[in-house]
C-alpha cells in the first residue's frame, strides 16, 4: 500500500487540494503562519532539551 510513502503524484494531488479548499490568495499567508508555528516549536523544543540537560 505505502510502500515508498509519499511520491511526487502525492504532492501534487495535496497542492491541487489546498489550493481549492483555500484559495490562491490565502496560501501565502497560510504558508507564513506555518512556518512561524514550526519556528516556535522547535525553539521551545530546543528549550525543554536544554532544561532537561541541566
Amino acid at each position: 500500500m505505502l510502500r515508498n510513502g509519499l511520491e511526487p503524484w502525492h504532492l501534487l494531488i495535496l497542492a491541487v487540494v489546498a489550493i481549492v479548499l483555500f484559495g490562491s490568495k490565502k496560501l501565502p499567508d497560510t504558508a507564513r503562519a506555518l512556518g512561524r508555528s514550526m519556528r516556535i516549536l522547535k525553539s521551545e523544543a530546543k528549550a525543554m532539551k536544554d532544561e532537561e540537560a541541566r
